[in-house]
Formats: C-alpha cells, structure tokens, sequence
C-alpha cells in the first residue's frame, strides 16, 4: 500500500488523512476539557497514574533509557556507520552550524534557560526542605560533601549533567535515527508509525500505525503546550523584573497568544527559513548571555570547575545510569527527578525525534549520531557548569557566609524562574549592564520556546499528512495557533501543572514503542545489503587466486 494512498485528495482534509486529523483533533479537545472543567479530579487521577509509574516501575525506565544509550553506542561504532540516511548520493540540506543550532533549539534551548541556575542549586543545597534529600549522590560520599562546599558543588553539576546528558539525548538520537532512517533510506512515511514496519509490516498502515502516531501526536501537543504555559511564567517573572508588569494570568496569556503568533509564521515559512534563521540567532544571543556569566563572574574558577565536573561525570555515568534508590526518602527524589525527567525527554522524543529526523537527511548513521549525541550536550555541559556554577560560587562565596546570597533561598522557596534573575543582578557592579542582560534573557526565553513550537507544529502536520516533510499550510497555522489555545484555556484554568504530569505518565506506552522502534532499527540494518561488508575477492589484481595458488 502506498502511503499516500491515505491521504485526502480533496475537501477539508486535503493532504492529510482525514481520519487521523479528525482523532488528533477530538483527543486534544476531550483532554482539554476534562481537564479544564475538573482540574482538581484531572490532576488526582493524572498524579496516581504518575505516582505509580514512578514507585512500581522506577526500575524499568532506568533499564530502558540505560538500554537506548547502549544501542546508540553500539550503532555508533558498528560498521553500519557509513550507511547514509537517505540515497547513497544524497547530501545534508543544511550546514552543521544551522544543523546544530536547529538540534539544540528543538532538544534543550528553553530548559537550560529554566533549569540551568535553580537545578544545580536545588542540588548543592542541603536543607531539604521539601522532606527528602536535597542529593543522595553526595550524601553517599560521606561528611565530606555534607556540607554546602566545593565538593557538593561539584557532585551538584554532575547529577545535573546525568539529568541533561547522554542518556536523554540517546532517546533523541534513537528515535530521530529510526524515523530517518525508514522515512529517507526505506521510503517509508516519515512518521512514527514506519519504524515498526520491522515488526509488524504493512499493519504500520492500520490501526496500529494510527495509534501509534496519535500517541506521538499528543506527547507533541500537550508536551509543547504546558511547557509554553509554564515557560511564560519566567518569563512573565522577567518583565515583572525590567519594568514592573504584573506578572499575572493577563500578561501570560498575551505573552503566549504573542508566541504562538510568532511561532506560527516561522512553521508556515518552513524549516528552511523561519525555523532555521530564528534557531541561529538563538545561538548566536545564547553566546552573548553565556559570555556574560563567563567574563563577568569568576572565569578562571569556571573554567577549571567545568572541565572537573566533566571529568566526573564520565567517570561516574555509566554506574549513575543503574542506580536505583530504595531508601524512602532516597527513593522519593528519583521518583522526582530522575525518573521524572527520564519520563519527560521520553514524552518528548517522538516531537523532537521526528524534528531531528527531518533536517537530518544525507548524513551517515555515525554522522547523525556523534553529532546529535555528543555536541549539543557537551553545548549544554558547558552552560550548566557557567550559569549554576555562577551561582554556587556565588553562594560559597557569600558576604554573610555560605549559602546566604539569595539564589539558594529563591529555589528552596520554589521560585525557580526567579533564581535565574536573582543570579544576573549579581554578576557585576554595573546595574546597567545587569538589567540589559536580564532583558536579553527574557528575550531568548521567548525566542527558544519559538523554536520548540514552530518545530512542534511542523512535526504534528508531518505525522497527520502521513509523513509529507512539507504538509499543507493551513493546518500548520491551525495547529501552531492550536497549541498557543491549549496552552492559554489550561493557563487560566490552573490545568497546566495536572497536564504536565499526564505527558509524563503517557511516556510509559511510547517507552515501549521506543524499545520496539529500536529492535526494528537493528533488525533491519543486519538485513540491509547495503550494510554487509564486501565480500572477500577470491582473486588477487595480479590474478592469484588466494585458494588455489598461494601456498604455506
């Protein structure tokens, strides 16, 4: 069955399929509104799903994120490395610098802004004011990182790197990889759906196949849709800091319908411009903030703590990847950051995934995966270790004595959009210079969180168009306004935080379709005659012949 074959050549619905486009719209409008009109009962029910998943199968996302990282090694450095993701004389559509920065806008731009100063802080710090430890991982090093110190510092940054490094990405590189993989190189469609073909064949273009695209659909809606409702927040946080703006319900909603406008034009435009351009200055502004916490605070201290921290964390990430808490208080903080943000870049991958995929066509397997894999975290490692290392030095170094800054008070408060602000008034004696990079800040929160829906909206009108890398238009702008809408009705409704945590509950089914995806890729690659080695000659140049005229 050719897959175009399922898509509506005429009417409302054309150039998508009509069915799916029907289930994804009635699945998003019945999610909205039961959760907008019960957001107490909604966030009750989503929170046990949560909860359970997080207490009974701890164990299993752990086994699971540890297995893809271990896949995309193997694939890595196996000898289909050189196998091209797409047709053997096909070359990459974008230069690396625009492929980087289009990997890591999608991947993990706006969370570095949000978690890049409260994260490693909420580490370091050993209060444990929310009734569990602050860090197992220091407190297993003894009395000897007990305390607020360099050393905590440092165990700090490493559980944030193992929270921001490999073993999410490898979720990225996987899916991204099979989605390319079947979508360029097997000419199936570039959808979720394609990368069970493996398994389960032509049934990928049933029910099956709906389903399973229909879930990536609604990681994708709900997954960009709370994290813009929420990411306004700081952001409303930052215009409350430069110019006093209420940083209520109002001033969220116009933030968000401003977004999604903006967001909405750059996917109309295509990745080739709006997508691309927007996700280039993001790196470009980015280098500009990051320069200011690098030259403005203790560069020499910095520079030294993040090639320590580092050399830490691959000496320890392999073992941090199996480590399972069962202590009570030890075992409610994996539950709600380990296994939490292993749930999130799982609910994420088929949004991201699909992305990655799409602007990866012509690069080898090996190509893809170093770059996917290895260059936006070793970006990220260094911007955590600048932006919390900033603060901890900060707080080690405190006039009134360690730990009494501010930074470490504005996160044990919960008030992590302001721990980033907090931390930019005290990097230099120039007010000036302070609120300028504050403003930029805030610019770039809303630049990123641009990125991540205009990609979010171009992979949702891909996946209902049954894979067209250049689906129609309209539905772009249906979807990308959509999702600004999902945003604001559970913004003022309260729901955002309930449906937040039924992204991450719905991880649970695409993490066993990621395990699937991930069997089919292998599978499939050791029956692809492509990726065989050459047979041996059985004859020399000079005409030797190795069984008949050599002898020992």
């Amino acid at each position: 069955m050719a897959h175009r074959d399922l898509v509506a050549q005429s009417g409302v619905f054309k150039g998508l399929h009509s069915g799916m486009g029907i289930a994804a719209k009635g699945m998003v409008v019945a999610f909205v509104v039961f959760t907008a009109l019960n957001v107490d009962f909604a966030s009750g029910v989503y929170s046990g799903v949560r909860g359970w998943i997080e207490a009974a199968l701890n164990w299993y996302y752990i086994s699971a994120v540890a297995v893809m990282l271990f896949v995309c090694l193997y694939l890595m450095f196996s000898r289909f490395g050189t196998i091209k993701l797409g047709d053997d004389d096909s070359k990459p559509e974008f230069s690396n610098f625009s492929w980087f920065a289009m990997l890591f806008s999608a991947g993990v731009g706006i969370g570095l802004l949000f978690f890049g100063i409260a994260e490693p802080m909420f580490y370091f710090d050993n209060t444990e004011p929310w009734g569990y430890p602050n860090n197992p991982f220091a407190d297993q090093a003894g009395s000897a990182a007990a305390a607020m110190n360099e050393q905590r510092a440092a165990i700090a940054m490493r559980v944030t790197y193992f929270h921001w490094g490999f073993h999410g990405w490898a979720v990225y590189v996987m899916i991204g990889l099979c989605l390319a993989y079947f979508g360029f190189r097997k000419k199936l469609p570039l959808t979720l759906r394609s990368a069970l073909y493996p398994i389960i064949g032509d049934r990928i273009y049933g029910p099956i196949g709906h389903a399973v695209d229909l879930l990536a659909v609604f990681g994708t809606v709900f997954g960009v849709a709370t994290s813009l409702g929420l990411g306004v927040s700081q952001m409303a946080v930052g215009l409350n800091h430069l110019f006093g703006v209420d940083p209520g319900t109002t001033t969220k909603v116009a933030l968000i319908a401003a977004i999604s406008v903006v967001a909405t034009l750059s996917a109309v435009s295509g990745v080739g411009k709006g997508i691309r351009i927007i996700s280039e200055w993001n790196i470009w502004l980015s280098i500009v903030l990051l320069a200011f916490f690098l030259f403005g605070g203790p560069f020499g201290w910095l520079m030294g703590f993040f090639v320590t921290t580092a050399g830490d964390y691959l000496w320890n990430v392999i073992p941090m990847g199996f480590q399972i808490f069962n202590a009570p208080g030890d075992a409610a903080w994996q539950g709600g950051w380990t296994i939490f943000y292993w749930g999130w870049w799982i609910s994420w991958a088929p949004f991201v995934g699909m992305f990655i995929a799409r602007i990866s066509r012509g690069r080898t397997i090996r190509e893809f995966m170093v770059g996917v894999m290895f260059v936006p975290t070793t970006i990220a490692f260094f911007w955590l270790s600048i932006f919390g290392g900033t603060a901890m030095y900060m707080e080690l170094n405190a006039a009134g004595g360690v730990g009494t800054a501010g930074v470490a008070q504005l996160v044990r408060d919960w008030n992590l959009p302001g721990a980033l602000y907090g931390t930019i008034d005290q990097v230099t004696d120039l007010g000036w210079l302070n609120w300028i990079m504050a403003a930029l800040a805030t610019f770039l929160l809303a630049t990123w969180f641009i990125t991540s829906s205009d990609s979010g909206t171009l992979v949702i009108t891909t996946m209902l168009s049954m894979g067209d890398d250049s689906p129609p238009q309209r539905f772009r702008v249906v979807w990308g306004l959509g999702e600004g809408f999902v945003a604001a009705v559970l913004l003022m409704a309260g729901g955002l935080v309930a449906l937040q945590t039924a992204s991450i509950a719905a991880a649970l089914p695409v993490s066993v379709i990621m395990l699937m995806m991930a069997y089919g890729v292998v599978k499939s690659l050791h029956e692809d005659s492509s990726a065989a080695p050459a047979p041996a000659a059985t004859e020399a140049p000079d005409g030797t012949r190795m069984t008949q005229d050599l002898r020992a």
